[in-house]
């Protein structure tokens, strides 16, 4: 599987969160002038994660263009994974929130769209 950029402008904002192995990757293409730093701060790391949740979301959205649905999909469940290793939570425990939250609220099966009031 390679990464093909798509042009969309987030690609090019930095400092952006990359993954663990692109340091190595941009080396070894003779990207020598990207640098790189280790976020030490949680709340640090938190804010990019949730910066990088955005990104995906957004190439997850024009996957139907670039017909990478499932890719863009696991890179979301990477980001989110990293959040809940932050955040010391399970996936179980936060089922346990969406489903009782699915409960009261209802879930997204009837494709309910709401518009703008008059």
């Amino acid at each position: 599987m390679s990464f093909t950029h798509t042009n969309y402008k987030f690609e090019r904002e930095y400092p952006k969160l990359v993954r663990d192995r692109i340091p190595e990757i941009e080396k070894r293409q003779g990207g020598e002038s990207a640098r790189f730093r280790v976020i030490q701060d949680g709340e640090e790391f938190f804010d990019y994660l949730a910066k990088k949740l955005i990104e995906e979301s957004m190439e997850l959205r024009k996957s139907k263009v670039h017909g990478n649905f499932e890719e863009e999909l696991a890179d979301i469940f990477e980001v989110l994974d990293a959040i809940l290793r932050l955040k010391k939570k399970t996936r179980r425990g936060i089922a346990a929130v969406q489903k009782k939250k699915r409960k009261e609220r209802g879930g997204f099966k009837k494709r309910v769209l709401m518009l703008p009031r008059p």
